[in-house]
């Protein structure tokens, strides 16, 4: 078989490939329904609002006022010092100085077995009164209707946990090349129209920054404790809901939820170091397969039309198909930076998105493996 027959037929595969993750795309975008696009309810269950929160001084003002102006009727926000080295508590006390709706905390101390963040949301849980229990993260910033949206938006569609999509903000170079392909992951390879039928776990997607669970399904999922030593703790949650055959729903709330995750591409790194491997359950081969295949898909196209212009010599159809499998990759990425409000010229640097993102992927398994995999100055040892 000729060179020019294998580029032939790779073309096509990545052709095949991207079609899927198209109809995928425009299948999940037509489905996935705003916040702010719910009927209103005729009644309004109190919801507790937890915030876990270790060295987050920069955030956790901005975080609490937002929370604070939340135009619901019944809602208390509790905020726990996760043993914070900087002037977090400082800050905490100054907020809750006027309010009577905000109840700070400072943490226990870290039990063996527990990952610090998970300990943190525990004990939120215990001491939360409502019939609703929202998670959220200190460096989130809520719009003033977000938890009536979102108490809408769980009770039209009769959820036990509702997660929702945040409006990433980016800054830096390395925010605007990275964070985007962690919605495309969701987008592209959680099929929602399967999702809400099946029950199957790992058909979800579940986002820490926000996850609405009703009371009743947080305890028979076990909560917090369930999961303890699980480092995607958001990702563990929403299937042990599928697991037990509740009700999982996504939304997109980026017109009521923003965060910056990060700062900059150091932050990036160390960030999403943390999670990519554990995303897979920590298991290597369909680790290693899925970073591969996507590397593969997505620069294989560039690296025949590489080839071509060097001399090699191919069928005007494979190059048509190469041409062909570029143009889709385009229209896949353009698809997620408009309809989740990134910078509009990114899409055509999608092929160094993928590059970044494997090399974080592949340093996020040699750490875990390594047992080095490190956040907030605590070693996440599983």
């Amino acid at each position: 078989m000729s060179f020019d027959q294998i580029s032939l037929i790779l073309q096509l595969c990545f052709i095949l490939f991207e079609v899927m993750v198209l109809t995928v795309i425009i299948s999940n975008l037509r489905i996935l329904r705003r916040l702010g696009d719910y009927p209103l309810p005729t009644g309004w269950p109190k919801v507790s609002i937890l915030v876990p929160a270790r060295n987050e001084a920069d955030n956790i003002g901005p975080c609490v006022r937002s929370l604070q102006q939340q135009q619901y009727p019944a809602f208390e926000i509790l905020v726990l010092d996760d043993h914070s080295t900087d002037d977090t508590w400082q800050h905490l006390c100054a907020l809750a100085s006027d309010d009577d709706r905000l109840h700070i905390r400072k943490g226990d101390p870290l039990p063996p077995g527990w990952l610090g963040k998970h300990w943190a949301c525990h004990q939120l849980a215990q001491r939360a009164k409502g019939e609703l229990l929202l998670f959220t993260d200190a460096d989130t910033r809520h719009h003033p209707l977000m938890l009536r949206d979102s108490v809408a938006a769980i009770i039209d569609e009769e959820a036990d946990l509702l997660t929702a999509l945040p409006h990433e903000e980016t800054g830096s170079w390395g925010e605007n090349l990275v964070i985007p392909i962690l919605l495309w992951c969701i987008m592209a390879f959680v099929p929602l129209g399967l999702a809400y039928r099946l029950r199957l776990p790992a058909l979800s997607a579940t986002i820490g920054q926000f996850m609405l669970f009703r009371r009743a399904a947080y305890k028979k999922i076990g909560g917090y404790a369930s999961i303890r030593d699980e480092v995607v703790d958001d990702l563990a949650l929403g299937r042990r809901t599928k697991a037990f055959g509740l009700r999982w729903r996504l939304a997109d709330g980026g017109q009521r939820i923003s965060c910056r995750m990060y700062k900059n591409f150091g932050e990036v790194f160390a960030g999403l170091s943390k999670n990519l491997y554990a995303v897979f359950g920590n298991k290597p081969l369909p680790f290693l397969f899925a970073w591969s295949w996507i590397t593969v898909v997505f620069w294989g196209p560039f690296i025949t039309l590489g080839l071509a212009l060097s001399g090699v010599s191919l069928s005007p159809i494979t190059l048509t198909l190469t041409g062909l499998a570029i143009a889709l990759a385009l229209l896949i990425w353009s698809l997620i930076h408009w309809r989740f409000g990134f910078p509009r010229y990114l899409p055509l640097l999608y092929p160094v998105t993928i590059l970044l993102a494997t090399l974080i992927a592949l340093r996020s398994m040699i750490l875990t493996r390594q047992g080095q995999t490190t956040w907030k100055g605590r070693v996440l040892a599983h």
